[in-house]
């Protein structure tokens, strides 16, 4: 049976499945990732925390294809930071594609955004992006990078990647590794930030947001099945 993989940064974006478990498998880690079997009304997935950042990301992803194959499913989950400016806290993201902020190769002739060698974006996989739906839901492009994004960074890459609608630690690595993997990937994150000056903002939406991701990954489960 191919395994749903959901993989998010936190413990606190992990917490909302918890809490809507039925069952909860003893938790087995793989270098920095902690990965547990989750079942939640009738369906099952993996849930898999992989710690902040792009690297911590990605090392959880090849733990993850190393564990449970390549024809997993993969849901980046969790909380992002508002880019666009109708982006409001609370709001879902689904992805339709990715983005490395952090990649500038432009003098060999890539496009910002594009590691040598690789396509200049992610294109996540129509079926199971489809399959998330709900109130507040919003397709569009997301980034990520090594940065946590404040008020200026957050100018700046409204300026360099206009369309993105979001940006956070994890989803490019984790699209990055999919793409390396073959593996079939989506990602659904809650607005959790505008990209004030500080934390802040962050830290007190926190919780609404991965509730909201989860929310809107756990109704899905049944459509991401059949995808």
């Amino acid at each position: 049976m191919t395994a749903i993989v959901v993989q998010v940064a936190m413990d606190e974006e992990a917490q909302p499945f918890l809490d809507a478990a039925a069952q909860v498998s003893d938790p087995v880690t793989l270098g920095r990732a902690v990965h547990r079997g989750v079942v939640i009304g009738g369906a099952t997935l993996v849930l898999v925390v992989s710690g902040i950042g792009m690297v911590n990301a990605a090392d959880a992803v090849a733990g993850s294809v190393f564990r449970y194959g390549s024809d997993i499913l993969l849901v980046s989950g969790g909380s992002a930071g508002g880019l666009a400016s109708d982006a409001r806290v609370g709001d879902v993201v689904v992805g339709t594609e990715i983005v490395n902020v952090e990649a500038d190769a432009r003098a060999f002739g890539y496009a910002l955004g594009q590691v040598p060698g690789m396509p200049a974006s992610y294109p996540t996989d129509a079926a199971l992006a489809a399959a998330f739906t709900g109130e507040r839901v919003t397709r569009a492009a997301m980034a990520s990078g090594e940065k946590f994004v404040t008020a200026e960074l957050a100018h700046a890459l409204r300026e360099s990647f206009p369309g993105s609608w979001s940006v956070d630690m994890e989803t490019a690595a984790i699209a990055q590794a999919a793409f390396n993997h073959g593996v079939r990937f989506a990602a659904c994150r809650a607005i959790s930030d505008l990209c004030a000056p500080d934390s802040e903002e962050f830290d007190t939406h926190l919780d609404g947001a991965a509730a909201r991701s989860a929310e809107i990954i756990i109704d899905a489960l049944p459509r991401l099945a059949r995808a």
